[in-house]
């Protein structure tokens, strides 16, 4: 079955092949949503799974996502016409005076291989540049990663940035990173806290279709 050899082709990070295979799909006839949803986002779930469980690392995933994206470049148009949208959108960034981005970045790849669509602010995001994208995008998630405990404070910032906004009702906030707890983010009032890349995209697909 071709949806399983897309499947098969993005975990071995296969990019070339991945993108003949879509095209081999699309030009079968099959419908681009169950080629998506069966064969890239399937196949990006795998590895998701198998980057939580330590069976592949950050090289494995960042090649996978790479093919992904190829396949998913051929699809968006027709996608698009056909009226499939993101299941949500995210806007996710590294908090203010953080530059980290690794770990943003692979939540990035996890977020988009479930079928969100990500607003990536890059790093050193301000509380108001979040609000700001939350307003234009519509977007119902807000992701902050830190990785020091000096910027770890700042996603506190985020949830009152929200609060002045007068829009903290409407926003699911998401947070991450080394120094980040379970405890820390009750404390600011973040909604969301997850330890790690594929628990993030999990948690943020289950929120916005619960």
């Amino acid at each position: 079955m071709i949806l399983q050899e897309i499947s098969e082709a993005l975990q071995k990070g296969k990019a070339k092949d991945v993108k003949e295979l879509v095209q081999q799909a699309i030009d079968q006839g099959i419908d681009v949503k169950k080629i998506l949803d069966e064969g890239l986002l399937s196949g990006m779930s795998i590895i998701g799974t198998k980057f939580k469980n330590n069976e592949v690392f950050v090289p494995e995933v960042l090649i996978a996502a790479r093919a992904m994206n190829m396949g998913a470049q051929l699809l968006k148009p027709l996608l698009a016409e056909a009226g499939v949208k993101a299941a949500g959108k995210v806007v996710l960034g590294t908090v203010k005076g953080d530059l980290h981005d690794i770990g943003k970045n692979l939540v990035r790849m996890m977020m988009e291989g479930k079928g969100l669509e990500v607003i990536d602010a890059g790093v050193d995001v301000s509380p108001e540049k979040y609000v700001e994208l939350v307003k234009s995008e519509g977007a119902q998630i807000v992701a902050c990663s830190a990785l020091l405990t000096t910027t770890m404070t700042e996603i506190k910032n985020v949830v009152e940035a929200f609060k002045d906004a007068g829009i903290r009702n409407q926003v699911i906030i998401m947070c991450g990173g080394a120094p980040v707890t379970q405890s820390f983010a009750d404390s600011i009032g973040a909604d969301i806290y997850t330890p790690d890349a594929a628990s993030a995209a999990e948690a943020a697909l289950t929120a916005i279709t619960a």
